[in-house]
This record gives structure tokens, sequence and C-alpha cells, in this order.
């Protein structure tokens, strides 16, 4: 069916309930239009306004000054885990996947609901640009992706951007990996050599989606390839920072923010639209394989984030891992400078999406919560009350309030291939007041039991209803016959 189509139908449907007094067709063409910035491994302090001193951000300072800037707002620890949840509105462990395995990195299963497919159900135009990273592998298909795992058939009408991450080393010519870029299922770069104009690139082709869909509420997701290795910039922003090549990456970004928000206010659209910015996870900080004193050199410093004054790093089970910048923007709805320290994650983004577009959420368990009033500064208090650690698959911790509990866990454990090699031993439960001790240094946990005792029994009820890297839970869902297996065995 199409876009148009689509509208017309939710349009029809917004009078005829109109006339039992709830919602009518006028007040259907003023839904906000929606806009989701997601960059890629970028650090908690890689803002101006989250305390980088060497990366220039204007124009995401300015947003921030301009709207609310959350500094306890969390993701997941690596990429494709992070973009499930994201897309889902769920833990990744909850998610349903093909075959029931729970892969590394998730990939929902198609009878999984996004929330992209939430919002074209409402009468949104839906558009994503940029890394998607949740298809399954295919050969012998457009993209090297399952056309049930595209974008495509996740709900969003327009696709232009790569199935798959950019790469896993520095440099492009140091493997023969070569990324395609795709235009819905159609491949129009069959092999990235660099990766200097992808930012460019996307930003341009954000602005004339926009321009073409500026009659109708829209939903556009831009998920920056950037700043994961291999890095690239263009020519006006290479060499420019005082950070390096990273901090070249950040400060085109930061340019990329800055047209998109030109944009809006050109067509006269700012004041009916919520700009979100954030990133996937923490920064990629490897220096040498698993941070080995004595390994071989990986990751030069210059081509990774801060996540400062956080613990950790992507792959970690710290808060450098999962926490990360947010920045959200809604002239008239959301109050200028406004920061707040309540929780809030990217399985929130979902349901608030939904509840400002008037659309029906899936019929189904979700860890998201609806925080349109908070985010509109009607209530003070975020409606998240805890937020669980999960590597993998493997529960390590929970956080409630301002108290974080880390669960004992053996070194690079079992069940997490190759990111498990970030995560190191845990002997005993650890207890960190993060308001006081953001660094996770201090353990406070005999100090506190009742404290302890209170966060493990959200953990038993984790491990219960979402499962742990052992077992599945009650409320885990699966659409395949069969027991849920593990990607990377535990024996």
């Amino acid at each position: 069916m199409s876009p148009l189509l689509n509208l017309q139908l939710a349009l029809l449907l917004a009078a005829v309930v109109g006339i039992a007094g709830q919602t009518t067709a006028e007040e259907a063409k003023r839904l906000p239009n929606l806009v989701l910035i997601f960059t890629d491994d970028q650090g908690y302090q890689d803002l101006g306004c989250f305390g980088s001193a060497t990366i220039k951000t204007p124009h995401l300072d300015k947003m921030a000054a301009q709207g609310l800037r959350l500094t306890s707002f969390y993701a997941q620890p690596v990429c494709g885990v992070s973009r499930a949840a994201l897309m889902t509105g769920s833990y990744p462990i909850r998610i349903a996947e093909p075959g029931n395995i729970k892969r590394l990195h998730t990939v929902p299963h198609s009878k999984e609901t996004t929330i992209a497919e939430v919002l074209r159900r409402a009468g949104y135009a839906t558009g994503m640009i940029g890394k998607w990273h949740l298809g399954l592998d295919q050969k012998g298909v457009p993209g090297g992706m399952d056309p049930e795992t595209t974008p495509n058939a996740q709900g969003f009408d327009y696709f232009y951007g790569t199935p798959k991450y950019n790469g896993y080393t520095v440099y492009v010519d140091d493997v023969d990996m070569r990324v395609p870029i795709m235009r819905n299922q159609e491949v129009v770069v069959e092999a990235v050599e660099d990766w200097d104009h992808i930012t460019a690139t996307y930003t341009d082709e954000a602005i004339r989606w926009i321009e073409a869909h500026q009659q109708q509420p829209f939903f556009l997701y831009l998920a920056h390839n950037m700043p994961h290795i291999p890095l690239g910039a263009s020519e006006k922003f290479k060499g420019n920072s005082d950070a390096g090549f990273y901090g070249d990456c950040i400060e085109e970004i930061d340019w990329s923010c800055g047209e998109i928000l030109k944009t809006l206010k050109q067509l006269g659209i700012d004041d009916n639209t919520l700009v979100v910015f954030t990133s996937d996870n923490g920064p990629w900080v490897e220096t040498t394989r698993a941070m080995e004193p004595r390994g071989e050199a990986f990751i030069p410093r210059d081509h990774s984030g801060n996540a400062d004054p956080l613990r950790g790093w992507k792959m970690s089970a710290w808060d450098g891992g999962c926490r990360v910048p947010f920045i959200a923007r809604w002239p008239g709805k959301i109050p200028a400078g406004w920061e707040s320290d309540e929780m809030l994650s990217t399985m929130d983004l979902m349901p608030t999406f939904a509840s400002l577009a008037g659309a029906m959420l899936p019929d189904v368990d979700l860890d998201g919560k609806d925080a349109t009033d908070f985010l509109t500064r009607k209530i003070e208090q975020s409606p998240r009350d805890e937020y669980l650690y999960y590597s993998g698959c493997l529960l390590t911790g929970v956080r409630s309030g301002s108290w974080k509990l880390v669960l004992p866990r053996s070194e690079s454990p079992a069940g997490l291939g190759w990111w498990g090699r970030m995560i190191e031993e845990v002997p005993d439960p650890l207890l960190f007041n993060l308001d006081d001790d953001p660094g996770e240094v201090s353990n406070v946990a005999n100090d506190h039991p009742r404290i302890v005792a209170s966060l493990m029994k959200r953990i038993e009820r984790a491990r219960s209803e979402l499962g742990d890297i052992d077992h599945p839970g009650s409320s885990a869902r699966s659409f395949d016959d069969g027991p849920r297996k593990l990607q990377r065995p535990l024996h």
C-alpha cells in the first residue's frame, strides 16, 4: 500500500472517529513530525554540552539549550542489540528472533512490530537513512540480507543506507570486507571504498526526504554510520578538530544536525517537529586487543571517543557502555534549557512516539514507557524506575534511582562471543551510588544491605520474566518452534 493511500486511510479513520468526539481529520493533519538522529559508537562526553573540551558542537549545544538534555539516558552496549531495543521497545533478550537463535547482534523476527510499523499504521510517512544492522544474512540477494528483515519489510517506506556496519578495522584496506549501500531493495554502491562522504550524503538524502514529505506527518530515522571505525569525514571537516579524526567525524555530524534543523525552519514545520539526538552505545575504546597491557595495538586513541566521567566503554558492562548523550528539541512543547538526571532509555521512544502520533502499540509485553508528559515537563519524574544491564543474554546488573547493583561474573563470560573479551571478572556483588560516584569506583554494598536486597528482588523478577544467559524468561517472545538457542553456546 502506498504512503499516500496510507495517509488517506488514516485521515478517513480520524474523521470517522472525530464524529464520536475524539480525533478529527484536521487534528490528524497536525500530528507532530518525528526525527530521530542516531549516531554509532559516540561517547557520553563527546559533545560540548556533555563536557567535551576538544570537540566543537555548536548546533547540538544550541539544540540542547533550546530543549532538553538527559544525563541518565540508556541504550544497549553493542550496535545491533541497541538498534533492536530501539526499534521494538523491548530488551533484546525479550525479542523473538528467526529460528529462536539469540544472536550476538539481535535480528528481530519478521513478526516483531517496529516503531516504523506502528507509526506507518497511524498515517505517517516513514523514512530510514543510514545504518540498519538488524538484518539476517542471506547470500544471493541484494545487499546480502534476508528480504523479510530489511527496513522496507519492517515498516519503512523508504530506505537509503548500509544493511550492516561499515567495518570492524581501523582502515578500510585492513581487510577485504566491503559494504554496499542500498536504496530500498536496490544496491546503488556495490562496495564502499572510503567513508569520507557518508555523513554529507546522508544529510542530503535526509533533507530531500523531508522536503518531499512535509505535507504529511512523517517519521525520519537518520542512523549515521559515524563515528564507528573505519572513520570518514569530508574535506571541509577532516583535520579541523582538536580531537583528531574522531572529532572531525563528530563535528561533521553536528553540522548535519544543524542542516536538518535549518531545513525544518525553512519549511515552516520546525514548531511541529520533535527532534531527538542520541547514540547507540558508548565509544569503542580498545587501544590494544581486549585492552591487554601487552596486547597487539588496535584502535588509535584519536579514532575513538570518551565516556568520561563514566567507567567503561562499548561492549563493557559498566555505564560507559550503554549510557549515552540525549538531546530533545520541540519548540513550544519541550521547555528550553531543561536538564534532568532522571532515567530514560531508547526502549521508551517507541511508546512515546506512538502516544504523540495517536498510534496503537502492538499487543505484546513491552519494556518501554510512554514518556510524553516527562519530556514535555508536565511531570518532573520519568516513568522509568529501573534499567537492567544485559550483555547479550547475560544479566549483569540493575539500576534503580541512583543505585546500581553489579552482579558477580566471570572474565569473558561464556555465551558472549567476540565481545565477551571486554568484560572483566567481578567476584562479589558491587553497589554504587551513581549520583556520587558515576565512575563506579567505590563499592558500598556492605554499607547498604537493604538496598542490595531490594535490587536483588528486581534481578530475580528479571531472570524469571526476561531470562538470563542460561534460560529463557516466561515473557520472552518466540514465533518459531523449538527451544531458545544461543549463537555462541555456553558449552
